[in-house]
């Protein structure tokens, strides 16, 4: 299976598996998010292969963040959606992202980069 397809596809259910879980449902914007997410983590995780895992996390956990604050302000602000609000939650920005979500996505980059190496010899 092409890389892009599969990490796109795994991605995409992961994220929208995820956001079931902690908030009992999601949107079709956040399959499509998550499916970028994936492959461009993906894709920087194997280039600094020996780059420190925690400094693998920050650097995913900034990319996710960015992502959803580029995808937040489109879905959210430009098309008027209203897929998700972070305006009451601690250091956010435009209620599109927050401080406490950028800390869990640092902590969920952990497992993608130390599955990105396995991966990276199977998938390519």
């Amino acid at each position: 299976m092409n890389k892009f397809i599969f990490l796109f596809l795994t991605g995409g259910f992961g994220y929208t598996a995820l956001e079931i879980l902690w908030r009992g449902y999601t949107h079709w914007s956040m399959f499509i998010l998550g499916g970028f997410c994936l492959y461009i983590l993906f894709s920087i995780f194997n280039y600094l292969d020996n780059t420190p895992l925690l400094l693998k996390a920050i650097i995913g956990g900034g990319i996710i963040t960015v992502t959803e604050f580029i995808t937040g302000y489109i879905v959210n602000i430009l098309l008027g959606w209203n897929v998700w609000n972070y305006s009451s939650a601690p250091y956010n920005i435009l209620g599109q992202v927050c401080l406490p979500y950028s800390l869990l996505w640092i902590i969920l980059s952990i497992p993608i980069a130390l599955s990105s190496k396995v991966l990276g010899k199977y998938v390519r």
